[in-house]
């Protein structure tokens, strides 16, 4: 047993159980959000976020790292450093202004996909787009400032729309694959499903230890998941028919 802990501390870049895991919330935080939106969406990471906890400690695989980024009129981050789990907490967001989608893609690709400051080492970062509109700027340049990035291409990219009026087109358009499709949420009851999802069935296989193994292979080795997708996600949540009293 000792042997096998020195052999571990002395693998390339340190024991594996130390590979970071960035997830990263995008949030539309345009008027349009404004009310009963704006509301479940904090409920709903806030809710999300000890159940993030739970999964992290129950794989060592990874060091699990969130932040938060916003955008309405312009974007900003609202957790601008990474944050181990156990200490992240959430402020409420508010909503107003325009929806700065292609800034928002920007940013976060500048500050936090690029390496470095992404290590080399890192697990595929995680990235949860949420939007109830359509982009007010430049999303296409946006995203392909995202998708020029190695880190950006290598993301797990997961969107989720809020109501009927969300552009599921651009939507699909960051997420990148036929296979995965943008999540509808038109209730409060789904908002928080999927949330819950993305930040933990898709937190737990992302830093599972065969997402590392698919991470560093070659597509064609890997049959978990569809060609160009780092990591196979679990099926994700069916509409929750307890909320068609309360559509957006």
């Amino acid at each position: 047993m000792e042997h096998e802990e020195l052999m571990e501390h002395k693998l390339p870049g340190g024991p594996i159980a130390n590979r970071p895991l960035h997830f990263i919330f995008i949030a539309d935080c345009s008027y349009s959000m404004a009310g009963g939106k704006i509301q479940a969406l904090n409920h709903a990471i806030r809710e999300a976020i000890p159940h993030m906890r739970e999964v992290a400690h129950g794989n060592p695989n990874a060091e699990v790292l969130v932040r938060a980024l916003k955008f309405s009129s312009g974007a900003q981050w609202h957790v601008s450093q990474p944050t181990a789990v156990d200490e992240f907490e959430w402020t409420d967001l508010s909503a107003n202004g325009m929806t700065s989608m292609g800034q928002a893609l920007r940013l976060v690709t500048d500050d936090a996909l690029k390496t470095p400051p992404m290590p080399e080492r890192a697990l595929p970062p995680v990235l949860v787009l949420i939007s109830d509109g359509q982009p007010t700027d430049d999303f296409e340049g946006g995203l392909q400032t995202l998708m020029a990035e190695p880190w950006g291409k290598k993301a797990v990219r997961l969107a989720i729309a809020i109501g009927e009026d969300a552009d599921t087109h651009v939507l699909q358009r960051f997420i990148g694959h036929a296979e995965i499709q943008p999540l509808q949420a038109n209730n409060s009851q789904d908002l928080v499903n999927y949330i819950r999802w993305a930040s933990t069935a898709v937190l737990q296989a992302a830093s599972a230890p065969a997402s590392q193994t698919a991470s560093a292979a070659p597509a064609s080795q890997s049959s978990a998941a569809p060609a160009g997708i780092n990591v196979p996600l679990p099926p994700s949540p069916k509409p929750d028919p307890s909320g068609a009293n309360d559509v957006w």
